[in-house]
């Protein structure tokens, strides 16, 4: 009785698994790419839609309207997302100008406008009062744990960088918006931060706290 050499055996036995694994991938159902964005795309319309309020790139020439330039675009969408008016006339943010700047755009758009913005260089900004430089450095490096307030630069990074999709980029923005946005959460006006993050921090913070550490975070680089 003939019997099959060992090595013809695993050869089989290894075209068989090859060949199964193969029939197997091929039966997963294709996983959709996910879009994030095309800055040149984006550019065309960022840089002349925007352009007024933010600048041609992303660096806005009024302190009221924040830099969008450098801005990680994951937070930018998500922006751009909760400003969007819903089916029922609601937006997560709420922005007389943006709600109605928004809304003609898809989400394809407004992640090429991210895109774009986000591979612009940001102007960097200064520290305006040197009096409250070292309140301003305490807090964001430290808090203060007498009322539970937590550093700036846990969320933030020590530099003001964030973490993409996360936290946003910080560093450079005017004292004026920053300090605007955290007077906004602490009274609720802005209500999109996850978990209520920033509106429990900013809860605990005075007014002269809000401007110091506003300030420093304009001189970050």
């Amino acid at each position: 009785m003939s019997r099959t050499p060992r090595f013809l055996l695993v050869l089989l036995y290894s075209l068989a698994t090859l060949t199964l694994a193969f029939t197997v991938q091929a039966s997963e159902p294709a996983k959709p790419e996910v879009y994030k964005g095309d800055a040149a795309r984006g550019q065309p319309i960022a840089a002349t839609v925007c352009a007024a309020c933010h600048g041609p790139d992303g660096n806005s020439p009024l302190a009221a309207n924040p830099k969008l330039a450098g801005q990680h675009a994951a937070y930018l969408f998500k922006q751009m997302q909760n400003f969007k008016v819903n089916a029922e006339g609601k937006s997560e943010r709420i922005n007389a100008i943006m709600n109605g700047m928004i809304a003609a755009f898809t989400e394809e758009q407004m992640k090429d406008f991210a895109a774009y913005f986000a591979a612009q260089k940001q102007a960097g900004g200064e520290v305006k009062n040197r009096a409250t430089l070292e309140l301003g450095k305490k807090l964001y490096r430290a808090g203060d744990a007498s009322k539970g307030l937590p550093a700036c630069a846990g969320c933030h990074g020590p530099a003001g960088a964030g973490l993409p999709a996360q936290y946003p980029r910080i560093a450079g923005q005017f004292t004026e918006y920053t300090e605007a946005q955290l007077k906004a959460f602490r009274v609720g006006e802005r209500a999109n931060d996850p978990n209520r993050m920033m509106r429990m921090i900013a809860v605990k913070m005075t007014d002269a706290e809000i401007s110091a550490v506003a300030d420093y975070i304009a001189g970050l680089h």
